[in-house]
Formats: C-alpha cells, sequence, structure tokens
C-alpha cells in the first residue's frame, strides 16, 4: 500500500511529524527487500571470492612439504633410492617408539647433512652411517618430496626452509602492513570521493598486485607485491557489502548481512585449496584468483553510489534518484511528498551532523568506564583475530593433507553465520562470545590429546568454527556498544589494532620448533582469556543505543553480571536512551 501524503505526517501536539526522518525511514515506501536488494546480494558474490583469495591465497603459493632433505649431488649415479640417500647422508635428530606395531620411526633432519667424501666412502662399499661422521647444513640446496603437495611453491622453489622459514610469515605480514595504509588510503577516497572510486579503484590495486606476483623471483620483489595486495584487503569487499546492507531494512538487515558474508566466503575459502590442488602452479594460481576483483571494472554500471555518502556530501538529489530507480525496480509507487519529507530529513541531518565534528577518537579514554570499555574492545578484537589466524596457519601442523583440512576448516563460516541469525537476537552478544570461545578453547586442548590426522583435525575444525562465530559477533559488538559522536572513529581504530593480530599470528606455526604442544596450547589459553573477558563487557542486545559521551560511559551499568536475554524477565535497559535498532549498528 502506497502512503498518502496525510499519513506519511503525524499530528502531536498540533504539530506536523515527519514519518520519514531518515534513510531507513524512507527504504519500506521503495522496498526494503525486493527484486533490488537480491540483485545486490548476488552481485557481492565475486567482490566476497576476490576478498578471501586475497586473504589466503599466499597460504597455498608459500606451502612447503613437511618432507625435505638437503640435496647431495655425489649420491646421484649411484642406483640409489631417495630413502637410501637420506639414511646414508642426512643425520636422524630423533626416534620415536610406536607401542602399538612394536616398531621405531626415525626422524632424519631437514636442516643438516654429513659433512663427508661421499663418493669415496661408496667406492670403498661403505654405505652405511657413522653417526659420529661431522655434520653442515645443507650446501646444495633442498630435495623436496611432493607426494601431498602436488606442485612447487614460491617457498619451495626460492628454498625457504630452516634459517628462511620465517620469510613466508614476513611476506604475510608485511601484507598486514599494507592493509592498514590501505585502509587510511581508501577510507579517505570513500568519505571524500565516494564508495564507488574507493571500491574500483581497492580492486584494481589487488588484481595488478595479484598478477605482479606470477613473475615475483626473489624474496623482496615477493613482499612487495603482498604490501600491495593488502593494501586493497579488507575495502576490496566492505566498500560493496556496506552498500548491501544500506538498500536492505531493518528485518532483513541481519539476514542479509550474515547469510552473505557466510554462503559466499566459506565457499570461495572453500574453493580456493582445490584451486590450487588442480592447477597445480603457483604463478598460474595467482593470476587465477586476480580474476574476480575485475568485477569492479563493472560496478559504476550496475552498482549503486552509497546513498549515506551522497546524503552525508549534500548530494541529496542523487540520493532521491537512487531511491526512484529502487523504487522503480522493485515495482513501487511514491508518492512525491514521501521524497520532498526525505530532503528535509537529510537536510536537517547535515545541519546537526556539523556538531559532531569537534569529536575525536582521543574522547574515547576521557571517562573513565568508556576508556574500560575501550581498552577491553580493542583486546577483545585483537585476541580473536589472533587465535582465528593461529588456527588457519596451524592446520597445516595438524595434518599434511591440508587440502582438505584447509577446505573443511573454511566451510564452518556458513553454520557460523546461519547459527547468528538464528539466535543471536535471541542469546545476547556476552553469553554467545563467552560460548564460542570456550569452545574454542576447549576442542584447541582437545587436539592436544589426540593423535595427528583426521581426528585432530576434526577438533581443530570445530575449534575454528567457535572463532569465527566470536568474530561475527565481534565485527557489530563495538559498534552497537561505543556512542554515537565517535562510533565510526572509534570502531576505526579497533579494527586497525586488530591488524597488529593478524600480523603476529603466522608466526604461531613456529612453536612448534620449541614444542609441538605450543601453538595449540597458547590458542587454547588466548581463547579462555577472551571467553571470560567478554562476560566483563555490557550486553548490547535489546539496548539503547548510547547518543553521547556519557551515555557511553553509562551503558550497561545498570546491567546485573549474570543476566542472560534469553531466559531472564528484565528488561535491563535504560529508557532514556533511544531504542537500538538495527540501523544503529551501522558505524
Amino acid at each position: 500500500m502506497v502512503a498518502t501524503p496525510e499519513e506519511a505526517t503525524m499530528i502531536q501536539g498540533g504539530k506536523a511529524e515527519r514519518r520519514v526522518q531518515n534513510f531507513d525511514d524512507v527504504l519500506p515506501y521503495v522496498g526494503g527487500a525486493g527484486c533490488y536488494q537480491w540483485i545486490l546480494f548476488f552481485l557481492l558474490l565475486p567482490f566476497a571470492f576476490g576478498y578471501a583469495f586475497l586473504y589466503f591465497t599466499q597460504y597455498f603459493i608459500t606451502l612447503t612439504p613437511d618432507q625435505h632433505w638437503c640435496t647431495v649431488p655425489e649420491l646421484e649415479g649411484w642406483n640409489l633410492t631417495d630413502q637410501e640417500k637420506i639414511a646414508f647422508s642426512i643425520p636422524i635428530v630423533s626416534t620415536t617408539v610406536n607401542e602399538s606395531v612394536k616398531d621405531s620411526v626415525e626422524t632424519y633432519s631437514r636442516c643438516n647433512m654429513y659433512n663427508v667424501n661421499f663418493t669415496e666412502l661408496l667406492s670403498n662399499g661403505i654405505k652405511e652411517p657413522n653417526r659420529s661422521w661431522p655434520k653442515t647444513p645443507c650446501l646444495h640446496g633442498w630435495t623436496f618430496n611432493f607426494s601431498t603437495i602436488p606442485y612447487a611453491s614460491l617457498a619451495a622453489e626460492l628454498e625457504w626452509v630452516c634459517n628462511k622459514t620465517y620469510y613466508s610469515s614476513l611476506a604475510q605480514s608485511t601484507f598486514y602492513v599494507g592493509s592498514i595504509i590501505g585502509g587510511f588510503i581508501f577510507g579517505y577516497i570513500a568519505d571524500n570521493h565516494g564508495r564507488m572510486p574507493a571500491l574500483v579503484i581497492c580492486n584494481m590495486v589487488g588484481c595488478a598486485a595479484a598478477i605482479a606476483t606470477s613473475f615475483c623471483n626473489n624474496f623482496w620483489s615477493f613482499c612487495l607485491c603482498r604490501f600491495l595486495a593488502g593494501t586493497a584487503f579488507d575495502n576490496c569487499f566492505n566498500m560493496m557489502f556496506i552498500i548491501l546492507i544500506e538498500y536492505v531494512d531493518l528485518q532483513h538487515r541481519t539476514f542479509m548481512a550474515n547469510a552473505s558474508f557466510g554462503l559466499y566466503f566459506s565457499c570461495s575459502a572453500g574453493v580456493l585449496p582445490w584451486l590450487a590442488y588442480y592447477i597445480a602452479d603457483w604463478r598460474i594460481l595467482s593470476g587465477v584468483t586476480a580474476i574476480p576483483l575485475m568485477a569492479a571494472l563493472f560496478a559504476p554500471w550496475i552498482v549503486p553510489e552509497s546513498a549515506r555518502w551522497y546524503i552525508s556530501s549534500g548530494k541529496i538529489p542523487k540520493a532521491v534518484k537512487t531511491l526512484k530507480k529502487i523504487a522503480k525496480i522493485n515495482g513501487k509507487t511514491v508518492d512525491n511528498e514521501i521524497y520532498k519529507e526525505f530532503e528535509e530529513s537529510c537536510n536537517e541531518i547535515i545541519k546537526n551532523d556539523k556538531s559532531h565534528d569537534n569529536y575525536t577518537v582521543m574522547d574515547l579514554f576521557k571517562k573513565p568506564r568508556l576508556a574500560f570499555i575501550t581498552v577491553m574492545l580493542n583486546i577483545y578484537w585483537l585476541l580473536i583475530l589472533f587465535v582465528y589466524d593461529g588456527h588457519v596457519w596451524n592446520m597445516k601442523l595438524l595434518d599434511p593433507d591440508v587440502f582438505t583440512s584447509f577446505s573443511l576448516g573454511a566451510l564452518t563460516e556458513l553454520p557460523a553465520a546461519l547459527i547468528l541469525v538464528l539466535y543471536l537476537d535471541k542469546w545476547g552478544r556476552r553469553w554467545m562470545s563467552f560460548l564460542s570461545m570456550f569452545v574454542c578453547a576447549i576442542f584447541s586442548f582437545i587436539a592436544l590429546a589426540v593423535p595427528t590426522g583426521a581426528t585432530a583435525v576434526a577438533m581443530g575444525i570445530i575449534a575454528r568454527f567457535g572463532v569465527n562465530l566470536a568474530g561475527n559477533i565481534g565485527f557489530q559488538y563495538a559498534a552497537e556498544m561505543l556512542p554515537t559522536v565517535v562510533r565510526a572513529q572509534g570502531v576505526s581504530l579497533i579494527h586497525t589494532l586488530g591488524y597488529i593480530a593478524h600480523i603476529i599470528g603466522p608466526y604461531i606455526v613456529y612453536l612448534d620448533d620449541v614444542s609441538p604442544y605450543l601453538p595449540l596450547t597458547v590458542l587454547g589459553l588466548l581463547s579462555l582469556v577472551v571467553a571470560v573477558q567478554s562476560l566483563f563487557l555490557p550486553e548490547t542486545l535489546g539496548q539503547d543505543l548510547p547518543q553521547t559521551l556519557q551515555d557511553g560511559n553509562d551503558f550497561g551499568i545498570e546491567q546485573n553480571f549474570w543476566w542472560m536475554p534469553c531466559i531472564s524477565s528484565t528488561s535491563e535497559r535504560k529508557k532514556k536512551f533511544r531504542k537500538l535498532s538495527p540501523t544503529n549498528v551501522l558505524p
């Protein structure tokens, strides 16, 4: 039904009050979940693939087979098998007794060889090594067993093993340094020139960097390409994601947000290992993963600019033009009075927003309780990202079949998103965060107690499922808790500091050199810390959104620590604040 001009206003105390007071008020008139929104939903697909490929491709172009040993050219031509060469030229570093089969397994060094004249020994008929022989680091490079990883990755070609093992993680850290810088650059472009220019430029930079990676032949050129690819990370997807969410009405926003990310991200991350496996060439793989990023070239012709950016930039007629296009595609007929009221409301919003110009992110630390909440949110997000990246990179330590295990781990994103759609608005943020990270901790510890293989992988996947849940909750937690006047700056601070976790996360695998139990032990303990910490944050479900700094300082102060929205009948809210609604979640 189309509203009449008379229905578009309410009379209160003899004064007409607009019903269309902001962008979300006008969406129901033009259609907030119609054909237009579903078109945007499906258009998000290539950007999600580009996002996942930028994020995870390095994992597969730097994979190194677990079995590698020093190459000994002198042994060529003596008709020896690989196992005989290893047994003769490589020192044993440990011997493990398998009680179930009453046998022992010898582990050979990956980084050292015997420093003797093998040609002379073989000529004298000596084919058994003497453990007293002198040893030396590999002199002629390495030989790799490609039975589990069917291609020579960049790391294998350049021999990033032994004292160069950290090269892969250092390059990945460079990627996230680029993400921090790219966040500022493309954030500036998005705020001053529009989301669409930022989306196109960002994706083109990522595409060029991915293609250039195919031509890398040394560590420094690879770092440069990863740095440039990192500048595009996040924004290559988030710009399009925000545009989708802005044009969806309140009732369908939670579904569209979680279903789109969960479905597309899990599918793209789940497909990537098999692309790597069947392409079996890291250079071609790097070029292929650049293809989805090219979709941004067509975006200006089929994707609308952000209406909220139009409004904040004073380009209200363009926002109205976009609304009319949405109404036409959704088959809605809207009275011109609705658009007129929308324009008048937007002009008032712009005028009122000027009062917020003097606030900075430092204002979050001027009031004690608000400062505590801000610090806790930063720690919460940083640790979640560290645990998430830790489980991603630790998967290669749990099972040599990294392609299957990685794919299964990535697919946990979809059920995590669906569970949040069904239960997040019933159980609340605090207790779901606690339960999800507690699950992550428990199954991290269980993975320590089971043998390496399918069972350990299953435990690791369940642990990753838990941190997936907590991570998705964290996306909106800060936006709901920080006061309106500094919300965007506060969320930006939290996400920027979160890149620190991304930078150090890949190094979790090197704890395995100290003890094979350390990586999962650290991840399990950090998960417990986050689980407990989340209970000391206020609950935001059904709460009134803080507007001012004082509101933010008082937020949740009346809540009981043990309050659970799903079983408690108390409202636990302060009525003097504005009612929280999904529209206010967006920074």
